[in-house]
């Protein structure tokens, strides 16, 4: 793939992620349409796309999921959801990303990797981030919404982690949007009776899942490829601050102070954590 176009879908990508943050934000806020239904709808449509998707280019051989990444990806979408119904989209995007990165760090340290003095404080600052956007305050975001976003975040890493070298990822993603729909459907029955819809709604749905999420990560692994795992890292870090410039033009959200010194402290933390693991890598590889 050339270098150019490695760019465009890369920031395509990143767009998309923060584009279904606000999708979910003013679906939640400008329809009538439940959290529940959403999820459901989100991921109903994206197994759709992908499974018509992966007809296309025929490549329905190899692994096809499984039942442990659909529970996690389920349980990422679902939280996603519940907390973006008082959350903004800046600061449910910082939570999520934040708690994504940590979470991958934190599986590394749990197999054997070793944290250097740098890495180590990135880490801290990474963390001291999210606990001061937390803290209580007139702009401090509701922690019951927090802490799902945060779990969402987990689980979105957890997601990621399990498909890291299992095949062809297009496939194996829509054989899990595949399983996550009984799960989600199961949901949707158990909490039938709190179930709204408008036709709104669930056109942001449909887009969320069969744009925003379906498409948007087949584009995304088609491109991992092409990048250094610390690329990949580092990218993603953009995600926040796409959602709070999205925010600001089109849901009219306020900057607080607050959302930006914990995002310079939880990005650049992170972005420290990365930067000594490449640097690290380079230096053993001479």
């Amino acid at each position: 793939m050339k270098p150019a176009s490695v760019i465009i879908l890369t920031s395509l990508t990143m767009i998309g992620f923060a584009g279904n943050s606000l999708i979910c934000r003013m679906a939640l806020t400008d329809t009538s349409i439940d959290a529940c239904s959403f999820t459901t709808i989100r991921i109903l449509s994206g197994a759709l796309s992908l499974w018509i998707l992966v007809r296309i280019k025929g490549t329905e051989n190899g692994k096809k999921g499984s039942w442990l990444s659909a529970l996690t990806l389920f349980i990422y979408a679902a939280f996603f959801s519940f907390a973006y119904v008082s959350l903004s989209a800046s600061t449910g995007a910082l939570l999520l990303f934040g708690a994504v990165q940590v979470s991958m760090i934190s599986r590394g340290l749990w197999s054997g990797e070793k944290l250097g003095m740098l890495q180590c404080f990135g880490l801290f600052l990474a963390l001291a981030g999210i606990v001061g956007l937390l803290l209580p305050g007139l702009s401090a975001p509701p922690l019951r919404d927090a802490f799902l976003m945060i779990a969402a975040g987990i689980a979105w890493g957890i997601y990621s982690l399990r498909g890291r070298g299992q095949g062809n990822p297009t496939t194996i993603t829509a054989g899990n949007f595949l399983r996550a729909v009984p799960i989600a459907v199961a949901m949707s029955i158990v909490m039938s009776r709190q179930a709204v819809w408008d036709f709104t709604g669930i056109l942001y749905a449909f887009v969320s899942g069969a744009v925003a999420s379906g498409l948007v990560y087949a584009i995304w692994y088609s491109v991992l490829p092409e990048l250094k795992a610390t690329s990949a890292g580092i990218v993603q870090l953009s995600v926040p601050v796409i959602a709070a410039l999205g925010g600001i033009l089109l849901l009219d959200e306020q900057l607080t102070m607050r959302f930006v010194l914990a995002s310079l402290a939880t990005l650049s933390g992170i972005l420290l954590a990365i930067f000594e693991k490449h640097q690290a890598v380079h230096v053993k590889n001479l």
